[in-house]
């Protein structure tokens, strides 16, 4: 029995109520469009700013820093080095015209930096490719290891500048002996973080290689590269810094044109601010090297390689 309730009246029926068809039928749902909170032009240049402070602002305030230090200290008259302001009004003529051509020493620091990263580039590059090639040997052999390991840490420990006037012997001329000192200093922080990334190859890689049959050259583009580049690279990375150092030492003493020369003839005239004005470029180019084989590291190795 049901009870069937409208408005007039409340009955009772046998009959169950008729269902409207109109109730029953599914109803639509309405779409409602969220409104999309978009990014104005000025909100993403105040994030690239905001940025941009926080990469330059800590070595900026830094740098003021110490050079407010600088010029407290210096700026007595007693002072035997030149204040901040005094080498940039003592050495303004270089600072200004860096491009300067003239010869030997009388040119602009471009220059003598040009011919710098010239001898760089030479011993460097031998010293890379003899490091590579030599750290993978003893990487991969036990007996070349105990054989050439320890010559290698006897003579890693010489001075540079105490090859110089063997070198000076050897080759009777000032560019192949600096050549030659920057490849000697450079070359075993390659040899050596290079052998021990070969070494530190895990042996399912080798098992691998083994089972599919590589053939030398495909175990060392495939296997061996992509294992031991961040190695590599970190040997790399410390050669660039010494070959930088080297040739600003070696420079002082073989003459010519270069900016170890430059700051040793002014040295030699008592143009102290000059040396500082020099000293800043040789800092300045020694990151960039630095910087440069960092980068080419990273895309070897996919970001793989340590920074």
């Amino acid at each position: 029995m049901y009870v069937n309730v409208d408005a007039a009246a409340v009955a009772v029926t046998d009959e169950a109520p008729r269902a409207n068809p109109m109730a029953l039928a599914p109803r639509s749902a309405a779409i409602v469009t969220l409104p999309v909170k978009r990014r104005g032009l000025s909100a993403r240049l105040w994030k690239a700013s905001r940025s941009s402070i926080e990469a330059v602002g800590p070595p900026f305030v830094t740098i003021s820093l110490l050079l407010l230090i600088w010029q407290v200290a210096a700026g007595s008259p007693t002072s035997s080095l030149p204040s901040p302001l005094k080498v940039i009004d003592d050495s303004w003529d270089i600072i200004a015209a860096p491009l300067r051509v003239g010869k030997g020493i009388d040119q602009g620091l471009f220059w003598h930096i040009a011919a710098s990263l010239g001898l760089v580039a030479n011993g460097y590059a031998l010293a890379a490719i003899v490091g590579i090639g030599l750290g993978v040997l003893l990487g991969q052999s036990t007996i070349a290891m105990k054989g050439l390991d320890p010559i290698f840490q006897v003579l890693r420990t010489v001075p540079p500048l105490a090859w110089l006037p063997l070198s000076l012997a050897a080759f009777r001329d000032g560019r192949p002996s600096a050549i030659f000192v920057i490849f000697i200093t450079s070359v075993w922080p390659i040899i050596i973080n290079t052998s021990v990334g070969v070494r530190n190859i895990p042996t399912d890689y080798r098992n691998v290689a083994r089972i599919l049959r590589l053939s030398p050259l495909e175990y060392f583009l495939k296997i061996m590269m992509p294992a031991c580049v961040p190695h590599m690279f970190t040997g790399l990375r410390i050669g660039i810094g010494l070959s930088w150092l080297a040739i600003v030492a070696a420079e002082m003493l073989i003459g010519g044109v270069g900016i170890g020369f430059f700051i040793w003839d002014a040295w030699n005239s008592s143009r102290i601010s000059d040396i500082i004005v020099a000293l800043v470029y040789v800092g300045l180019v020694g990151f960039s090297l630095d910087r440069v084989v960092a980068y080419a590291g990273r895309l070897v190795s996919r970001g793989t390689a340590a920074t």
